[in-house]
């Protein structure tokens, strides 16, 4: 059984929030490959900046996130991503129209559910290091959600719950997809 699960959707949407729960219940978290790049770009010459080079910085984005999922192969139980490498793709088909997604439909394949955070204008909010409008969060996720259809994915949505509902929802959508509460 595949135990890499995807957590993606709207930029704002709550993600961090529910993955920094579901770590502090013991299971595997893997870091956003975006946030992680924009904190080394910072440190350099900050060319792959995504507000710089969207490109180069789904290019990184996709480099990381294979790295993370050849990684995540050799943990027990639920690993959960903040975005994967179908994000990057879709960031990358994106910024170039490159055709970035048809790859990963036999390779690279995650948990067949994949929960994305939905638009949540309510807790959306700017930083340092995410720089786009609400307007820009809407088109990636509907970006999101056509990609990860596309390929095969189940996709839910996250209902806009309390961090601990969420954990709740997204526990109990993994379990019914096997006869335990997390694979080995």
């Amino acid at each position: 059984m595949n135990n890499r699960v995807v957590l993606s959707g709207c930029s704002g949407g709550g993600k961090s929030t529910l993955l920094a729960e579901l770590q502090r219940l013991g299971h595997g978290v893997i870091e956003e490959p975006g946030r992680k790049i924009v904190i080394e770009e910072r440190q350099g010459d900050g060319k792959a900046l995504p507000w710089i080079d969207l490109a180069a910085f789904a290019r990184r984005a996709m480099m990381m996130a294979k790295q993370d999922w050849s990684m995540a192969g050799d943990l027990n139980g639920w690993v959960f991503f903040d975005r994967g490498l179908v994000d990057a793709a879709a960031a990358l088909e994106h910024a170039t129209g490159e055709d970035a997604l048809s790859s990963l439909a036999d390779s690279w394949r995650y948990h067949h559910r994949v929960f994305l955070t939905p638009p949540w204008p309510e807790i959306f909010h700017i930083d340092a290091d995410r720089q786009h409008a609400f307007a820009d969060a809407l088109a990636e996720y509907e970006r999101l959600l056509s990609a990860y259809s596309k390929l095969g994915y189940e996709v839910i949505v996250l209902p806009r719950l309390s961090v601990a509902e969420r954990v709740r929802f997204v526990l109990e959508a993994l379990s019914q997809t096997c006869n335990r509460t997390s694979p080995n």
